[in-house]
């Protein structure tokens, strides 16, 4: 597209730069910057612009545009606001996305900008009146659907049962709540009740809600039908003649020629179909969008504009939404109109014609900040939930579950399914996660037994459960983040599995302490680690990963020349599980010696380019329909799952989503953390306490005001209580799933040493629970440490001898014998791993214990806190908890000393500060 200054409208200059909304109104045929305080109000006989401009994860700048059209505005001014959007949008670059907003029917994206909603004031500036404050307020009545409320005459015609109506009078506003409407509309009909008297009444009038069906006898009823002349039966709601117009309408693809719409005649209708050079128009009913080719002239464009304004009047379609999209920026529906699709290059167009335009802006002493692309976010992954809860595991064998003791919940096989049960300290209660994962060679009879036991399980929670499905390879971050150090091995337990291995011609698999396996370290610390077993040969490895090789008296170490320094590290301590009685050879990649090569059969070519890891994208929130009733009935909620699969085959976004991916359900008033991130979430419009709508009409009727973008404070430590009981009781707390103790002092990187040289590192500091959202700091291993619970070197040693005897006496394929350990994994007590369990919780509950205060000064709690009035002398006030005495210790903590030492720091410093020790 060719642009010259001429072209592009002075008010545009420097649009963009920022994310936000910037708005202009059409006065005297030009652009006028609206003040920002001024936002959201709009007058019936004016048109206006709006740009919205939002800032990617990758450091690009999307921008939508819409032309909001009043409905007294006239035709000239309408259309000055069509042609002025097309030139804001030759300003950007010409890529954004343009949509045509008519009084009382925008579209969603565009009332999402301006919360609650929008009232179009009567009044404008060309229409030649102006808005003036009557003296006498004068009764208005609006009808709420979704985020539209549309002004209506104020009438009992109006009226109906499936709609909310707000009836706005001098003194009292009334909502009234049609029968069939839903709990969540009448919620987001307070808002609009609020924003009403905030804005007409000075914040000074009262609040009256009427039920559809409440007789004369409730005195607010009474009131509100008298302004109707009392009360009589309202009539069905009917289908409008708008919907009925548009509904039935074919799909309609038209080539712009002249300033014509000349109709183009194919079925079905595919990409090929859009000529670059041209412009087109797609009716689609409700919607009709307009096509722009990228070498299109901004001429060509605004004559599509006006071509498609005159189609729609010649239609009598008015009130259809107009959506303008630019070759290689179109969007998912129109996109999903065709029958076939390729792969978008919207990336490097998106920077060409920006810099374009750029290079035009500049010589004309412009500045063009707005137009360069912003710097990429750079995140950290976060796992976002807490991961000091409590976990379960089962892995499923046919129809049934079997719980896995502790030693065994965070290794998994490649030919097996597995439940977790997750329970974790919420924002203001307890949460829980019941998820499946499916190792890749598992069999579909497991998949689908899992499916429908982790179903069962959050049925028993009455729903209030998220539910997550994960596959081997696809797991999410905050999968591992749960389950902290995590193991795959090949193989499997399930008898099914064995069944159909058994069927294939396949060698004997029985794994003895000669056998050779091989495993890819991979993780971001040591609350975020995993082992993958692979195939042992040197097509499996990768240059910027770690590996361990392991056979019979021998291990190795492989450094990848791309991995980072603290991959190293990492591979230390999984060595303290796999073999942690040895020491283990060091293979930098290109020094290997001839056993490795042996080992793996001989060399062979492998993966040497840097692995990079992939970054959350943008998100995108799609609504599903369905055509009975407004609320979700409990047999949809059963299809949840398999609604997910089908958006992720269908590809809508058409960028390759693998079938794999992670899945989660969300129920309502349940929406953890990990899922309202991605929102502006305002706790108070959730229904987790309660009837959302009852509360909030509450707070407006005494007066107050419902809070925005408020969380509840954070509750303490994961206790077993709320809605725990409804689950099954957790066999072991987290503070013992990994233990930070080492058998031997390993090496460590210099790169390693410094960043753990910046951590604080006391002895008793437990790995595995690290405080939420955590950074990538982690304390140096400390094999000396002999102050270390004697509960947690059972713990690990548990952990090792556990997984010796697993490389020793593994089931595979046509597996003869089994190992009774292995084959039926249960928790008799006598375990090391029960044992170490028990003994924590005891040592946690134990009443009467003496403990060691010899030496110590002791004060009163009094004269320890950071505020008293008479503060000990001769104490050090990193310590103040230290000169309690185990009597008053136990009152304010709740625990003995030992157990609070045992807290990671975080927790310990975060307990003092509440209690004013910190």
């Amino acid at each position: 597209m060719s642009v010259s200054m001429r072209d592009l409208d002075p008010a545009f200059q420097g649009a963009g730069q920022k994310e936000g909304i910037e708005v202009w109104r059409i006065e005297n045929f030009a652009p006028v910057p609206v003040p920002q305080s001024s936002y959201g109000k709009f007058f019936t006989g004016d048109s206006y612009v709006i740009l919205k401009t939002n800032v990617l994860k990758s450091g690009a700048l999307r921008h939508d545009i819409h032309y909001w059209i009043g409905k007294d505005t006239s035709q000239d001014e309408a259309g000055t606001a069509a042609i002025k959007t097309i030139e804001l949008d030759a300003t950007l670059g010409g890529r954004a996305v343009q949509y045509r907003e008519v009084q009382g029917h925008e579209t969603e994206r565009f009332l999402s900008y301006f919360k609650p909603c929008i009232i179009p004031q009567a009044g404008g500036v060309a229409s030649g009146f102006t808005h003036a404050e009557a003296e006498e307020h004068k009764i208005r009545m609006f009808i709420c659907q979704g985020k539209h409320v549309v002004h209506v005459p104020y009438a009992r015609s109006s009226l109906n049962h499936d709609d909310i109506f707000i009836l706005d009078t001098a003194n009292k506003i009334f909502q009234f709540n049609g029968s069939n409407s839903c709990i969540q509309e009448r919620a987001k009909a307070l808002e609009v009740v609020q924003h009403i008297k905030d804005t007409y009444h000075d914040g000074k009038c009262e609040i009256a809600s009427i039920e559809d069906g409440r007789m004369m006898s409730d005195a607010e009823t009474g009131e509100f039908w008298s302004f109707f002349g009392g009360f009589a039966p309202l009539p069905r709601k009917a289908a409008t003649d708008d919907v009925l117009s548009t509904k039935e309408l074919p799909t309609k693809l038209f080539c712009v020629k002249k300033g014509q719409a000349e109709p183009v005649d194919a079925d079905p209708l595919t990409r090929e179909l859009l000529d670059t050079y041209k412009c087109y128009i797609l009716d689609c009913g409700q919607e009709i969008y307009v096509w722009l080719g990228r070498n299109t002239s901004l001429e060509g464009r605004k004559a599509a504009s006006g071509a498609t304004e005159e189609y729609v009047r010649s239609q009598d379609r008015r009130k259809s939404h107009i959506i303008r999209v630019i070759e290689n920026f179109e969007t998912v529906t129109f996109r999903s109109k065709f029958d076939s699709w390729p792969q978008s290059t919207a990336a490097a167009v998106s920077e060409e014609g920006r810099g374009k335009v750029a290079a035009l802006l500049k010589r004309q002493g412009i500045d063009v900040n707005g137009l360069l692309k912003a710097a990429p976010t750079k995140e950290d992954p976060q796992p976002y939930i807490d991961c000091t809860g409590n976990l379960q595991v089962w892995r499923v064998n046919g129809q049934e579950k079997i719980l896995l003791p502790l030693s065994d919940q965070s290794k998994f096989y490649t030919g097996d399914c597995y439940i977790y049960q997750y329970l974790y300290p919420g924002e203001d209660q307890e949460e829980c996660l019941i998820g499946t994962w499916f190792g890749n060679q598992s069999i579909e009879e497991d998949r689908i037994s899992a499916t429908s036991q982790a179903y069962k399980m959050v049925e028993a929670q009455k729903f209030l459960a998220a539910q997550s499905r994960v596959y081997e390879g696809s797991e999410p971050t905050l999968f591992f983040a749960i389950f902290q150090s995590f193991m795959v091995l090949k193989g499997g337990l399930s008898d099914g599995y064995k069944n159909a291995m058994s069927e294939k011609e396949l060698p004997d698999g029985t794994c003895t302490d000669e056998e050779v396996a091989l495993f890819r370290v991979q993780g971001s610390g040591p609350e975020n680690m995993q082992a993958i077993q692979l195939e042992p040969v040197a097509s499996s490895l990768n240059s910027s990963y770690c590996y361990i090789l392991h056979s019979g008296s021998s291990v190795f170490t492989w450094i990848g020349n791309l991995a980072a320094p603290e991959d190293q590290e990492l591979v230390e301590r999984q060595l303290d599980v796999i073999k942690p009685n040895m020491q283990s050879k060091q293979q930098k990649e290109g020094s290997e010696s001839e056993q490795f090569w042996k080992l793996l059969g001989g060399k062979s070519e492998y993966p040497s380019q840097k692995t990079t890891k992939a970054t959350e994208s943008d998100p995108h929130l799609f609504s599903c329909t369905f055509s009975k009733g407004q609320q979700v009935d409990s047999k949809i909620r059963t299809q949840a799952l398999a609604i997910g699969e089908k958006f992720v085959q269908c590809d809508f976004l058409l960028e390759k989503l693998s079938h794999r991916a992670p899945c989660y359900i969300i129920m309502e008033a349940s929406e953890p953390q990990f899922f309202t991130r991605f929102f502006t979430w305002d706790s108070s419009k959730s229904a987790i306490n309660g009837n959302s709508f009852e509360r909030k009409l509450s707070i407006l009727k005494n007066g107050g005001r419902p809070t925005s973008n408020s969380k509840p404070k954070r509750r303490a430590p994961v206790s077993n209580g709320g809605r725990s009981a409804a689950v099954e009781k957790p066999q072991r707390s987290r503070s013992v799933t990994f233990s930070p103790e080492r058998v031997r002092v390993r090496g460590k990187s210099p790169a390693f040493a410094a960043l753990a040289s910046t951590f604080e590192n006391p002895s008793p500091r437990n790995l595995s629970t690290p405080p939420p959202l955590a950074k990538k700091v982690y304390p140096k291993s400390n094999g000396s440490d002999s102050s270390a619970p004697a509960s947690r070197s059972s713990a690990i040693a548990s952990l090792s001898a556990s997984f010796e005897q697993t490389l020793q006496e593994k089931v595979v394929p046509r597996s003869v014998k089994e190992s009774p350990a292995l084959s039926e994994p249960k928790s008799d007590g006598n375990s090391s791993s029960s044992k170490v369990e028990t003994l924590t919780i005891q040592e946690d509950t134990k009443e009467g214990e003496v403990e060691d205060e010899e030496g110590l000064i002791l004060y009163p709690y009094e004269r320890l806190t950071t505020s008293s009035t008479d503060p000990a002398s001769d104490i050090d006030i990193l310590k103040r908890e230290t000169y309690l005495s185990s009597a008053e210790f136990r009152t304010k903590f709740g625990m003995p000393k030992k157990a609070f030492y045992k807290l990671p720091k975080w927790k310990q410093n975060k307990m003092k500060m509440a209690l004013q020790l910190f």
